[in-house]
């Protein structure tokens, strides 16, 4: 019944007193005088129910012996066992929830500054821009290329400092600048930044920026030409307009003066951007709109208008692992039709654009659009999908493999648990059926994939058997006088007593048949998720 490493952490303690996170004492010395009751050793005569009435014993008086002190469960709560065995003193120098808090809170903060200003983040961005049009008149295929890089370092505590520099090239020209920033933390609420940049724009400036309000951020720069002297001012306000959205007006007074609006929002399922620009010699208004399909996919949509651009984008991308994503994009505009191709790893980016014409032929331009997205659907169905599926399935197994041992331990020790709950159990199975009250038919926890194909419960085989747990007995158990059912939010089902992880890694869903007044119901949950029956709405 080991805690696994998603989802909320620290809760299996509460979850075997069958008790919420935020239980109060007098709960918590209630639910362990209930399970005392039950497994209490003397309780048994055989010597093999004793055996396992001593063990299940001892797991209730460890949990209830923590969270019944309030030093120890301030520390369990932060930092799980590993806090209660990691050597902290618990004496006369830190004797109150608030300095054991406070200590080691003071001490992940150490660890935390140590690791992050030995902590340097590089990016970088290879832009190869290739011309189709070119190779086709026999002038080569590589239009032009740029490469930007940068390596920031938090040297202290209140400083950081990133350098970096681009290069760039395009036919017989070309050029490059390199730039130094160093960022000082005046306070907690602003910051100021020095800047010098040296090459074809070279330049020197200043910016600081200030928190004028809890939702508000202003930032003034000024920056000198060392070309021809000339000053640029600029001034940024930003505004939270809500949690998952913000606005901001710039504006630049110099050589290339301009004011813009702009509004950003982004949340688990879409990200969008806008931006309205005025300038002396130019306008623009441009728009993006991404939207996730799940975990690993998403599409997006921009376009730019002004006068000097006129684009329209479209495509999509996916995340291949933990640390990168390709995308694909189909661009159209004065410039010609275009496909992108991005690599994002971590801070770095491949960008490949590919200019297809000049010229906007609309069936060349349905062309472009149509036969690289019926492509990527068909290699998607027949050769990446069945790929991923495949690969799962070896990790699956592999992983099943490198857990059977701990696996079997945790099933043996549930099945010892419900063993000692049946007296009990059969006892308000009957009361409740009875009164027609809440009777548990069916429960199973396990993996969610499988518990949501209904052939897999009804023709069950040894593979799939192994990847769920039945917890019927340990359920209606848990049914009190009043014919309820509640679990916990925030509380892995697989601490309670009588379950288990039937398939560490793999995430999980606890299945519910259920009847209540002649009703038959049926509802199923996320592993962490809170749970009330009977319910209406279960009805089937």
């Amino acid at each position: 019944m080991d805690a696994t490493e998603d989802g909320p952490p620290n809760k299996d303690l509460y979850a075997l007193l069958h008790v919420s996170p935020d239980a109060s004492e007098e709960e918590i010395r209630k639910a362990y005088r209930q399970w005392a009751q039950v497994y209490h050793p003397d309780k048994y005569q055989y010597p093999h129910m004793k055996e396992i009435a001593t063990q299940n014993f001892q797991r209730i008086c460890q949990a209830y012996e923590i969270l019944s002190d309030e030093n120890k469960r301030q520390i369990y709560d932060i930092y799980g066992m590993e806090g209660l065995t990691s050597g902290l003193e618990l004496g006369p120098k830190l004797s109150k929830v608030e300095e054991i808090k406070e200590e080691l809170e003071r001490l992940r903060r150490r660890q935390e500054q140590e690791k992050f200003s030995a902590h340097v983040r590089p990016t970088g961005l290879i832009l190869a821009t290739l011309s189709l049009p070119q190779f086709l008149n026999g002038h080569g295929i590589m239009k032009g290329m740029a490469m930007s890089s940068e390596v920031q370092s938090q040297i202290s505590k209140r400083n950081a400092i990133a350098i970096g520099g681009n290069l760039a090239v395009t036919g017989n020209s070309g050029g490059g600048a390199a730039t130094a920033v160093l960022r000082h933390q005046i306070s907690s609420v602003s910051s100021i930044e020095f800047m010098a940049s040296a090459g074809l724009r070279s330049l020197i400036g200043v910016q600081t920026s200030r928190n004028i309000s809890a939702h508000s951020t202003a930032t003034m720069g000024l920056a000198m030409s060392l070309k021809d002297g000339s000053l640029n001012l600029s001034n940024l306000w930003t505004r939270q307009l809500s949690e998952t959205s913000n606005g901001n007006i710039q504006l630049v007074l110099g050589s290339e003066s301009s004011i813009a609006v702009g509004w950003q929002k982004k949340d688990e399922k879409l990200s969008a951007a806008g931006e309205l620009k005025f300038g002396t010699s130019s306008f623009g208004a441009s728009a993006r709109y991404t939207h996730r399909f799940s975990s690993k996919s998403h599409g997006r949509i921009a376009g730019r208008f002004g006068s000097n651009a006129l684009e329209l984008e479209i495509g999509g991308g996916r995340r291949v692992s933990n640390f990168s994503t390709v995308r694909m994009l189909y661009s159209i505009g004065i410039q010609g039709i275009f496909w992108k191709l991005e690599l994002h790893r971590g801070g770095q980016k491949l960008i490949i654009p590919i200019l297809l014409s000049r010229h906007l032929t609309p069936v060349f331009a349905t062309g472009a659009l149509v036969i690289p997205a019926s492509l990527y659907f068909l290699l998607k169905k027949f050769v990446v999908k069945p790929y991923y599926l495949k690969r799962e399935k070896q990790k699956a197994t592999e992983n099943m493999e490198q857990t059977s041992a701990q696996v079997q331990e945790s099933r043996a020790a549930a099945d010892k648990a419900q063993q000692l709950l049946l007296n009990v159990t059969n006892r308000k199975r009957n009361k409740q059926m009875e009164v027609g009250g809440l009777v548990i038919t069916r429960a199973v926890y396990g993996n969610r994939k499988v518990l949501k194909r209904q052939d897999a419960l009804e023709n069950v085989n040894d593979d799939l058997a192994s990847q769920f747990i039945d917890v019927t007995v340990p359920l209606n158990f848990l049914v009190n006088d009043a014919g309820q059912l509640k679990l916990h939010k925030g509380v892995k089902k697989s601490g309670i007593m009588g379950f288990c992880d039937p398939c560490p890694g793999e995430p999980k869903d606890l299945l519910i048949e259920y009847t209540y007044n002649g009703q038959n119901c049926k509802v199923a949950i996320d592993d962490y998720d809170e749970l009330l029956i009977p319910q209406e709405d279960h009805r089937v």
